[in-house]
């Protein structure tokens, strides 16, 4: 059923974002352990000792709920849950049958990646789930971060690209689709701050060149309903 308001803003792309209370704690801890764990894994991957140097970029596989047992860690991997069941929740709220219905999250991936040296990730979306998030550790504070001589305010942000921006290649520009030509926004990181977003929205990590190492955690959940089918059952929304 259309609205009768004489303009219909339609597919709306929602995006997250939450701050950690307990980040300046945590954070550090969870730094001094990531770094432990790259370091590590180089020296044990290295066939001489100039290849056990630190890399530009590092990610590290994406099993760390089996990994890591720590109360830090435990602490952040909450506050994740709980964001994304906020976000998913208001994301939803006019789609799922009236009240509210139970629902269960499943993690189906986390990982850290540790990135300096003007090194970045390029534009990708995420499989297999239907929200992804980035939460940062730990990055050059904002006025060092835009003080870089080429980068500027886009040093180390995240980029997403939203649904029309695959429409500007063949698209005539002109002053009446103004709503076309900001097709992507750039989110700063900031410690302590988590980004959850639909998995299916193109994003990528920009260079970024700092005095501290710019460390971000990464996930994908899928989220099922709690009486086993995913289904709306015939819903339709209004």
């Amino acid at each position: 059923m259309i609205p009768t308001d004489p303009l219909h803003q339609l597919w709306h792309t929602p995006l997250g974002v939450h701050r950690f209370a307990e980040a300046d704690a945590v954070n550090a801890v969870l730094v001094r352990v990531f770094q432990t764990m790259r370091a590590t894994e180089a020296v044990a991957n290295a066939a001489t000792e100039a290849a056990a140097l630190p890399k530009a970029f590092y990610a590290s596989r994406d099993d760390l709920l089996q990994r890591i047992r720590l109360s830090e860690w435990e602490q952040l991997v909450r506050f994740i849950i709980d964001s994304v069941r906020q976000t998913v929740v208001l994301a939803n709220q006019a789609a799922w049958p009236a009240g509210k219905p139970g629902f269960q999250i499943a993690m189906r991936g986390i990982w850290f990646q540790i990135s300096s040296q003007g090194s970045h990730h390029d534009v990708h979306t995420h499989g297999n789930c239907s929200w992804s998030g980035v939460y940062c550790l730990q990055v050059d504070p904002a006025e060092q971060r835009n003080q870089h001589p080429v980068l500027g305010a886009a040093n180390g942000v995240t980029r997403f690209y939203g649904p029309y921006f695959n429409r500007l290649g063949s698209a005539a520009m002109d002053f009446g689709n103004a709503y076309l030509q900001n097709a992507h926004l750039d989110v700063a990181p900031v410690p302590g701050q988590l980004v959850v977003f639909p998995s299916w929205l193109p994003h990528q990590a920009m260079p970024y060149h700092g005095a501290a190492d710019r460390i971000i955690v990464s996930f994908n959940v899928s989220v099922h309903a709690a009486g086993g089918s995913d289904q709306l059952q015939g819903y339709a929304p209004v």
